[in-house]
């Protein structure tokens, strides 16, 4: 059965959901519109992924902060997780584990704040899938791209519920809704105050991993890689359905941040 077709029965099923939507979603949505949408659909709440990455950085900040003297190489990125695991695991050793990733720090907010709740991630990773059921089964994530969205969308499913008119999130977080950009957790996180902006890289894309990873290995005074897989960060990830350039999608979640 496709994660399509398991949101699909939860909804028919009439299970208590909580939407969980990742930073980049207003390349595709308007935050009010998506939120009604949603909500109309059966989720009973919806929430920003934000809120997950702001506890992301915490962790990030009191890890650096323990580790005074290490380096690290960011894990947010389930696909650069894995691309380290299996191509590289040499590096293994900077990676900083012991930090959640926006998506299951969201989650595990959710879990105590709505213990009856099914969660649903909703973004643009395909990887997030194999980050829910092989890393945290126990948090029991359905994760959908947009993609899949619009296709539960089209099913146009009967729901008792009233139309809504307005939504607001149940749970939101302006501080980092500029995450899903390539150095957005660097940007959001003070991290730059306590390394300098010497000691860390941002770099986003598969084409330049190898070279990061070689640079990171060659130069011992980058003490925090951030990286992530996709050009341009998560903006560019492969469950968005948009024409726009990646100027015009970093653009979209620049205008989202200032505006709310």
């Amino acid at each position: 059965m496709s994660d399509t077709e398991k949101l699909i029965n939860l909804l028919k099923n009439k299970s208590r959901l909580v939407a969980m939507l990742a930073p980049s979603f207003p390349i595709m949505y308007d935050s009010q519109e998506i939120i009604v949408k949603l909500k109309n659909l059966g989720f009973e709440k919806v929430v920003e992924v934000s809120v997950g990455a702001k506890e992301t950085n915490r962790q990030l900040i009191e890890f650096i902060k323990s580790h005074p003297r290490a380096r690290f190489i960011t894990s947010p990125c389930a696909s650069f997780v894995r691309f380290i695991k299996t191509k590289h695991r040499e590096f293994l050793p900077y990676l900083a584990v012991d930090v959640d990733s926006p998506m299951v720090a969201t989650a595990k907010i959710v879990k105590e704040k709505y213990p009856e709740f099914q969660p649903v991630f909703i973004g643009p990773c395909i990887v997030k899938k194999l980050e829910a059921s092989q890393d945290y089964p126990e948090l029991n994530i359905l994760v959908l791209t947009y993609k899949e969205l619009e296709e539960v969308f089209k099913q146009q499913l009967a729901t008792s519920h009233q139309p809504l008119v307005t939504g607001n999130f149940d749970l939101s977080e302006p501080s980092t809704r500029m995450y899903p950009t390539d150095g957005g957790l660097t940007n959001s996180s003070g991290v730059k105050d306590i390394l300098g902006d010497e000691a860390i890289r941002v770099v986003s894309g598969y084409k330049n991993c190898d070279s990061a990873l070689m640079e990171f290995q060659n130069n011992p005074k980058i003490r925090l890689l951030d990286i992530l897989f996709c050009e341009g960060g998560c903006i560019n990830g492969p469950g968005i359905a948009s024409t726009l350039s990646i100027e015009e999608r970093r653009k979209k979640i620049v205008d989202y941040a200032q505006k709310f």
